[in-house]
């Protein structure tokens, strides 16, 4: 099943709505990518709320997501892990440490809002005139 994938200014948000198959991730690699391009998106925030169970092939895919976007110039940020995921997670080894996550949407746009400068900041024209 396809993850949705939402357009927010020069964000995108992939919401994770279950479990996802190896397949159903290696489509939203590609589909984040070729929206990274399409939209010139600054962040993404995949948020995997929905998700109680994270194998070693969707932690590693995350962070596959994460260092491909950034390679493209956008920043990602995870949003949503439960608290039962990361204590399986830390208990197999699998960890996010080279990667930016957040507890929740509020958070991880927060996030985003103070990494991800402004076009006009990008651009000169907010020099605080």
């Amino acid at each position: 099943m396809p993850v949705p994938i939402l357009k927010q200014g020069t964000y995108l948000i992939a919401s994770v709505q279950s479990a996802l198959t190896d397949a159903d991730t290696e489509r939203l690699q590609d589909d984040l990518m070729k929206q990274v391009s399409k939209y010139r998106a600054q962040g993404i925030i995949v948020d995997v709320t929905a998700i109680d169970v994270m194998d070693s092939f969707a932690a590693r895919s995350l962070r596959t997501i994460a260092h491909m976007t950034q390679l493209r110039g956008a920043e990602t940020v995870i949003v949503g892990l439960q608290p039962e995921v990361a204590f399986a997670m830390v208990q197999l080894g699998l960890t996010f440490e080279d990667m930016h996550t957040a507890l929740d949407l509020e958070e991880g746009l927060a996030w985003l809002n103070r990494k991800v400068p402004t076009r006009h900041q990008r651009d000169g024209r907010d020099s605080g005139r």
